[in-house]
């Protein structure tokens, strides 16, 4: 149980951090929030036989799309936080390191990039947005972000677990 919760713990720190860097970048850059909502809209279709679309803007809208899309996008982060864990084993939670986790959370762009956008019609990488590059490093710096929030959700679940 212990394992589950510093798991939980972990997905949670590092998702949190994520948002804040959305934030940030807002703030800092101009640049918009993500729009968890398509995220919601994509899972939501699922169930209904559909995983890809052409462009998830124009699928219909799907009641209650942005919690869902919230909950997945938080999901998904514990989701790679049990990844970590389940490679470094439950021994990373006593003494987090950062080397693991910066490498988890960069090698989890592969998600969106393969998987994701592909789905929602933005194309492998974002290939088919209008500004392919740019979208890149928005990914690959956002998930760099979550790989030190990894690090620093590990080092809070350790020090609850403590408590």
């Amino acid at each position: 149980m212990k394992l589950v919760i510093s798991i939980l713990i972990t997905g949670t720190v590092a998702t949190a951090i994520v948002d804040l860097w959305g934030i940030a970048r807002r703030t800092m850059l101009g640049t918009s929030l993500p729009n968890y909502g398509m995220v919601g809209r994509w899972f939501a279709h699922m169930p209904r036989g559909r995983l890809r679309h052409s462009a998830i803007a124009n699928t219909p809208s799907v009641g209650g799309e942005r919690a869902i899309g919230w909950v997945a996008h938080y999901l998904i982060g514990v989701a790679f936080a049990a990844m970590l864990i389940g490679i470094c084993g439950s021994a990373w939670i006593d003494q987090p390191a950062l080397l693991p986790a910066l490498a988890i959370g960069i090698a989890t762009v592969t998600a969106p990039f393969l998987l994701m956008q592909p789905c929602m019609g933005a194309g492998i990488a974002a290939s088919r947005m209008p500004d392919p590059s740019a979208a890149r490093r928005q990914s690959l710096v956002t998930h760099t972000i979550f790989g030190f929030g990894l690090y620093a959700g590990g080092w809070v679940a350790h020090a609850l677990s403590a408590l």
